[in-house]
């Protein structure tokens, strides 16, 4: 399989799941159907617009754009800094403050409806270009819940003896050094070649990453089935996913405070 079989045939995987599907540059700024104000735009911000309305009804319109303003404005020189605090609005939702009856009041404003999988969008999207600082790159395919790029997947085609899983994960972390805005929002990485498929963090070192082992939660896959189509399977789905995004992400501090880590603990 080409690289470009193997990204169509996790795209078409991930359509099985119920996401939609873009092709990146369609929907860029320039594009057919743009959905971007330009390629230094990560988030696609009309999702997460209507995203944010759908799920928080009971909130004012104001409160809602200053919760979309706080997550686009995520802005701290250090990348897991930034990530963790978006991780934090994420799940534990994003403090907002409104009028009523004459008083100010706090509140939430959630960006993701866990309690309901099905109330949120989910698109993939292949070949997103993004540019920062003058850098110009476009990772193979991004999964979008509600406009925000939770899921960096990098494919490599296993045929090709300098394209190994190894060298997915040293794109990811070209990735990191000259686009390190869009890890802001990342959940979870994906590496595979087709062949071998591993899962990890922002943070994880290439030893970290795991490949998930089940397809269904209960019975481990069939070593006939390829770990690409099982971690999809087994590990995107939309229930499975946004319960690990929301239990399952742990950001661990050393002694030195500017020190930290991001891990998923994933099955062996």
């Amino acid at each position: 399989m080409t690289e470009d079989q193997i990204e169509q045939f996790a795209i078409g995987r991930l359509r099985e799941l119920g996401y939609a599907y873009q092709h990146g540059p369609g929907i860029a700024h320039d594009g057919e159907q743009p959905e971007r104000e330009s390629y230094e735009q990560v988030l696609l911000l009309e999702r997460l617009r209507a995203a944010v309305r759908r799920i928080n009804p009971r909130i004012p319109a104001a409160a809602q754009e200053e919760a979309v303003k706080q997550v686009a404005r995520i802005a701290s020189p250090e990348l897991l800094v930034n990530n963790e605090v978006f991780h934090r609005m994420l799940t534990e939702g994003v403090k907002v403050e409104h009028q009523q009856d004459g008083n100010t009041r706090g509140d939430l404003v959630w960006l993701v409806d866990f309690a309901n999988p099905a109330n949120n969008d989910l698109l993939v999207v292949n070949q997103y270009t993004v540019v920062e600082n003058g850098k110009n790159k476009r990772p193979d395919v991004l999964l979008f819940v509600n406009g925000l790029p939770l899921v960096l997947m990098e494919l490599k085609n296993a045929a090709d003896e300098k394209a190994s899983i190894r060298s997915a994960y040293k794109q990811v972390e070209t990735y990191k050094e000259t686009i390190p805005g869009l890890f802001t929002y990342n959940c979870v990485v994906v590496i595979s070649d087709g062949l071998e498929a591993k899962a990890g963090t922002v943070s994880s070192g290439f030893s970290r990453y795991m490949s998930w082992k089940t397809s269904d939660g209960k019975v481990e896959a069939s070593p006939l089935i390829g770990q690409l189509e099982t971690l999809i399977v087994g590990m995107l789905n939309k229930e499975t996913l946004l319960d690990l995004v929301r239990h399952f992400i742990v950001f661990e501090r050393s002694k030195k405070k500017t020190q930290r880590r991001a891990s998923i603990p994933l099955p062996r």
